[in-house]
């Protein structure tokens, strides 16, 4: 399951080269359900999400650059292309009481993963997606959580805007049949 807010940018971050970087590279078989394929760096996927905007089902199968290549040809509207930046929130902020478990709380302070490197899936990072051309100059903040209590009880960050979460015109997949 994929609990997950997303945010407009206000301003990036200070020291941005400092967190690890991973280039993505996605196209969309079909949009309704989503099926797509990204390389990521040197990794290749095909993913299966299902309906939702804040939580939602979603399946990652591997490929290898191959079908990659294959399925992207098959693909309908853009490709979209992206910058990744993934940022540790060192300490998270909840409205009305709510903490993260004790086991997430630590993690989340843990030291920054290098690229390639799996992130703990109970710490809260912010993925920060910097579009290429045509969706340039699009800066896009996602943050997953381990529940939607904590999802909806998030404070956003200082140089977070817009909370974009319910709108679906911000998921890539939408962007994808988005006409130029």
């Amino acid at each position: 399951m994929e609990i997950e807010r997303k945010f407009t940018v206000r301003r990036l971050p200070e020291n941005l080269e400092q967190y690890p970087c991973r280039i993505i590279e996605q196209a969309y078989l079909n949009t309704d359900p989503v099926v797509r394929v990204r390389r990521q760096d040197d990794d290749y996927y095909m993913t299966y999400k299902g309906k939702g905007l804040l939580a939602r089902e979603e399946y990652n199968l591997p490929l290898n650059e191959t079908a990659y290549y294959h399925l992207r040809e098959k693909a309908d509207g853009n490709v979209i292309s992206k910058k990744r930046y993934v940022i540790p929130i060192a300490e998270p902020a909840f409205t009305d009481g709510v903490s993260l478990p004790a086991s997430a709380a630590e993690s989340s302070a843990a030291a920054v993963p290098s690229a390639g490197e799996s992130v703990d899936p109970v710490s809260l990072c912010v993925e920060l997606d910097i579009f290429e051309p045509p969706f340039a100059p699009l800066v896009i903040a996602e943050v997953e959580f381990p529940s939607e209590e904590l999802a909806n009880a998030f404070v956003p960050l200082d140089w977070f805007d817009r909370d974009v979460t319910h709108d679906p015109a911000y998921h890539n997949s939408n962007m994808s049949r988005r006409v130029f």
